[in-house]
């Protein structure tokens, strides 16, 4: 049997042919390299991120065709402030308060001194009160912030000097006590009698739960709403514990800025604003009401509304603003110290 004998012109018109296909087949476009950010944060943001994360690297990944990896740092909202001013790169914070962001502009110029102004809602695109994580049946009896002072009653809060939610929850007996005593010296009284019952100071809000839920010190931990929740439901301890919500409370209103230095430096400019304003979205908004943070967005409100009871809400504002509070309050030598050292 003869084998048959390709014909060289046929073998030319096929690799010609190939050529052709091949020149007209568009490459593979180049993967985008991937970015990463630092969101710098206070201690019960975890779980929060752990799941915005998730959701904006999608959205990221959608609109862009890049991969977005998000870090976090979490730690005490004044302690991580100094942190970003000693050279944590940041590109985003993501902070109690807003004096601690006014600091990192202050002292490090990372960014300007109207960051406030940038997004909506004064930057701020959740909020919170300060409640009470009682054991289980309540037995001290604690309802309000006179309780606190009973004979026999310890509570479990951190340290105003290094954690913000721990400012929130030293501003929000003081603002009670000046509303019910009418007189700062008496409201200065009630919180060295307040500080008097307290056995521990943790450095930030998380260690606080730690130590009364874990570790099983006090009788009543102040904290913030969604860190009291996270209590009942994540650490298992609905059987242990309740919430007892007081009359009067205040409004945390938890910042987010990016820091313009970082992020020119890092090229991350835009990305880090996209992570920052897509916490405004709806989607991000029904992740805030399920972590028990206060939606700005009011459909998101409307929806988890039964989970956040109404209460008489002092701010800050009220109080004199963040930068006079701070002077008088927490500055070395102000009311804390003083009370503190008695």
């Amino acid at each position: 049997m003869t084998t048959p004998v390709l014909d060289r012109r046929h073998l030319l018109t096929g690799a010609t042919a190939l050529t052709l296909l091949s020149a007209c087949t568009p490459a593979p476009a180049a993967r985008k390299p991937a970015l990463e950010l630092l969101n710098v944060s206070y201690d019960p943001t975890r779980e929060l991120y752990d799941e915005y994360n998730a959701l904006f690297a999608k959205h990221w990944r959608e609109k862009t065709g890049q991969e977005v990896v998000i870090r976090q740092s979490h730690g005490g909202s004044g302690k991580q402030a100094r942190a970003v001013i000693d050279g944590l790169e940041a590109d985003v914070v993501t902070l109690a308060l807003s004096q601690d962001i006014d600091t990192i502009a202050g002292k490090s110029g990372l960014l300007p001194s109207d960051w406030q102004g940038r997004l909506p809602h004064q930057s701020s695109p959740y909020t919170s009160i300060i409640v009470f994580l009682v054991r289980k049946g309540n037995p001290k009896g604690i309802r309000d912030w006179g309780d606190l002072i009973k004979p026999g009653v310890e509570v479990i809060t951190p340290n105003p000097k290094t954690g913000g939610g721990a400012r929130w929850n030293y501003l929000a007996g003081y603002a009670w006590a000046l509303k019910t005593y009418g007189d700062e010296a008496k409201a200065d009284d009630y919180i060295q009698q307040l500080y008097a019952h307290v056995p521990v100071l943790d450095t930030g809000a998380r260690g606080s739960t730690t130590t009364f839920v874990q570790r099983g010190l006090g009788d009543v931990l102040l904290t913030w709403e969604n860190e009291a929740w996270l209590a009942l439901k994540e650490l298992g301890a609905e059987d242990a514990f309740e919430i007892v919500t007081p009359p009067t409370s205040i409004l945390a209103e938890p910042p987010v800025a990016w820091l313009d230095k970082v992020v020119a430096k890092k090229g991350t400019v835009e990305v880090a604003r996209a992570y920052l304003e897509y916490l405004y979205s709806p989607e991000a908004q029904d992740v805030i009401g399920r972590h028990h943070y206060r939606p700005v967005d009011p459909v998101a409100a409307a929806k988890y509304a039964v989970q956040f009871p109404g209460v008489a809400l002092s701010t800050i504002r009220d109080l004199g603003g963040w930068t006079a509070v701070q002077a008088r309050h927490f500055d070395d030598g102000g009311v804390f110290d003083r009370v503190t050292r008695k």
